[in-house]
């Protein structure tokens, strides 16, 4: 047909393999396909703009109900869709009504990535509080650890405990969103609730341990994390720098074929110190949902639905998802990733541990986002407080979601 597909993309770390995996299509099918991906922390104003375009984008996202309220009078309904016909369970799915306004693409995990062979370094050592990964199951162990691996960095060749928190836009989010959703997903749990107008901050001091954890026993000072980006992260967790490094399943690609061996990889969930973190488990869920652009021409429409049917379905696609980007795709034809850190977030579920939902759609906007993470940029620098990180989030919380919701 006639049609095209222009996708904004929302997730930076994978631009270039959705710009490979558009380039295959277009070779396959000749229907062109545009990528573009917004910078980190900018992707809904970049939304707002390129939707006032004349060649907007055909596919679009949304981080789940917050995000779709700003965006469904622009939703194409997806009932009647392969790509719906295809998705696992309505689980995924994002409805108004009957509509199916959004689907998601990719359930993902995050926690805390270890090198196995420089733990067992430390577990050997005299002094050691700690003796093995089973013990190794809530806060007050993991700081036992971290200041023990800070303390003999020198006798284990590495440079800290935790690779470089970086504050940097390509890093960031990892503390301003995937971290802030532990306190966050504590809160919702002790309240009975799974959103709120206003946050109280009931978690906030456990949130303060673990990141004082990771920036006291850090690769570098902490006045120096405002300009350390997410490659300087994977880099000195990949060559065997730290012994820990948050971050999820996708970050795979960045790590291998360095010194760390796969079956050196590990990954613990975030304790924070909150009661039963014992059985605690990985942080599991999605706020990457599909939504294609109902203002876009009925080829455009068509073409798009048919790329997203390819990725989910077709081999290249859902092998570039799995493997490249790794992703666990909700999909009956999602392939099996040959990614080890996948495989040990199934054992999480297969053990019965209790996977931290993703509470990032309940999150008022991106504004809130930046502003914690820019007071917990001031805090680690010392130009600022403790104080100034519980305004950002409770104040701040209260203020956007104001703003978002009238």
């Amino acid at each position: 047909g006639e049609g095209k597909v222009y996708y904004l993309n929302f997730k930076p770390e994978q631009a270039d393999d959705w710009v490979d995996l558009a380039a295959e299509y277009t070779a396959e099918t000749g229907v062109p396909v545009t990528v573009v991906t917004a910078a980190s922390g900018t992707y809904e104003s970049t939304l707002k703009s390129e939707m006032a375009k004349t060649e907007a984008p055909t596919l679009f996202q949304v981080n789940g109900p917050v995000g779709l309220a700003s965006w469904k009078d622009y939703c194409y309904d997806l009932k009647d869709s392969e790509v719906y016909k295809n998705v696992q369970s309505d689980d995924y799915v994002l409805k108004d009504g009957d509509a199916v306004q959004g689907i998601a693409y990719v359930i993902e995990t995050y926690g805390l990535i270890y090198n196995k062979a420089l733990l067992n370094d430390y577990f050997a050592l005299d002094d050691a509080e700690i003796k093995s990964i089973d013990e190794l199951n809530n806060f007050e162990a993991l700081k036992k650890v971290a200041d023990g691996i800070q303390a003999h960095k020198d006798d284990l060749g590495v440079e800290g405990a935790f690779a470089s928190t970086g504050f940097d836009s390509s890093s960031d989010w990892r503390f301003k969103t995937h971290l802030a959703n532990l306190p966050l997903y504590y809160e919702y749990k002790a309240d009975g609730i799974t959103s709120s107008p206003a946050i109280k901050g009931t978690y906030l001091d456990n949130y303060k341990q673990i990141f004082d954890l990771y920036i006291t026993d850090s690769t570098c000072d902490p006045a120096l994390l405002s300009g350390k980006t997410g490659e300087d992260a994977a880099s000195e967790f990949a060559l065997g720098e730290a012994v820990f490094y948050q971050n999820g399943t996708w970050a795979y690609n960045d790590i291998k074929d360095n010194e760390v061996a796969d079956e050196d990889l590990g990954m613990l969930p975030i304790y924070i110190g909150a009661e039963g973190e014992e059985n605690q488990g990985l942080c599991t869920g999605s706020e990457n949902f599909w939504c294609v652009n109902n203002a876009s021409s009925d080829a455009d429409i068509q073409a798009t639905l048919d790329f997203l049917y390819w990725c989910v379905t077709s081999e290249a696609g859902t092998s570039a998802m799995a493997d490249k980007m790794g992703f666990v795709i909700p999909f009956k034809k999602a392939k099996d990733s040959t990614n080890p850190l996948i495989t040990i977030a199934n054992q999480y579920v297969a053990d019965g541990k209790t996977s931290v939902d993703w509470c990032f759609s309940t999150m008022p906007s991106e504004e809130w986002k930046n502003g914690v993470g820019s007071a917990l940029t001031a805090y680690a620098a010392g130009t600022g407080d403790w104080n100034g990180v519980v305004t950002a989030f409770v104040d701040g919380w209260a203020k956007e979601y104001k703003l978002a919701n009238g």
